[in-house]
């Protein structure tokens, strides 16, 4: 079966600057894969790539959501990407804060509906049916996301914690096969990224979703990642188990210090 998503010498330059340089990357179907790094690594740069954010300098990026055959995807828009089955959040909130905590993951769930210009015209039948099938289905998004009691709440209201899972909320919107989440405990509490690891397991498990995490903190890493990436100064420089990063002396080095996370 092909990896879920696939990145071969994928490379990212600004300038002078290589941000990713030459990455060989894969995450397979059912997994929950760690990228980590120090600050500025290009993690986020890497994200950006896959997402569509940015094109590739060089490089390729293949997705086969769903057991489908492998389809390159360099270049495409994102919303042409998440189409294909690849969701992501951002280390900075980008909730639509004016907006009730139900439009927003329903936002996420546009992309879903059949219904063209003629349907939101004319509003047949067909139509109100699947509208009503898009607020179902996000009202239980966020009731599996633990979300449910601030359903009409305006999202800039919303605790920062429960602002993060709303993120997450939306990006489920869509459907993904493959979700990337970027620094998802950032500004996390203790209790809140204990239930942030949970929240991510049972994501994966009930829905049978993949995931991809770019995160600094390594309890949680380390708890959640069936296999880690480690870049540094835009390099691959380590991937395997837990056990085996946290005893990599390269990772050591360049990451986690000289005691094991």
């Amino acid at each position: 079966m092909a990896p879920i998503l696939e990145t071969k010498n994928l490379t990212m330059q600004f300038g002078g600057l290589t941000a990713v340089d030459n990455i060989n990357f894969k995450v397979n179907s059912g997994e929950i894969v760690a990228l980590i790094g120090p600050n500025g690594a290009g993690k986020t740069t890497f994200f950006n790539c896959v997402t569509g954010v940015y094109t590739p300098t060089s490089g390729d990026i293949f997705i086969a959501p769903n057991k489908t055959s492998p389809q390159r995807i360099n270049g495409l828009k994102p919303n042409k990407v998440t189409e294909k089955g690849l969701a992501r959040t951002f280390q900075n909130i980008r909730l639509f804060q004016n907006m009730t905590v139900l439009e927003n993951v329903m936002i996420g769930r546009h992309i879903k509906l059949k219904s063209g210009l003629l349907g939101a015209i004319f509003r047949p039948k067909a139509t109100m049916d699947e509208e009503q099938k898009v607020i179902q289905d996000s009202y239980d998004i966020l009731t599996e996301l633990g979300l449910e009691q601030y359903v009409n709440e305006l999202a800039k209201n919303l605790p920062y914690g429960a602002q993060r899972r709303l993120e997450i909320a939306r990006a489920m919107g869509t459907e993904p096969a493959l979700l990337l989440l970027d620094e998802p405990a950032a500004g996390m509490n203790p209790q809140e990224t204990k239930e942030l690891d949970e929240m991510i397991v049972k994501i994966r498990d009930v829905n049978k979703i993949s995931i991809l995490l770019i995160e600094h903190d390594m309890s949680l890493v380390m708890s959640i990642s069936e296999k880690i990436f480690v870049v540094d100064y835009g390099k691959l420089i380590a991937e395997g188990s837990p056990d085996e990063i946290k005893q990599n002396p390269d990772v050591i080095k360049a990451y986690l210090g000289d005691e094991d996370a």
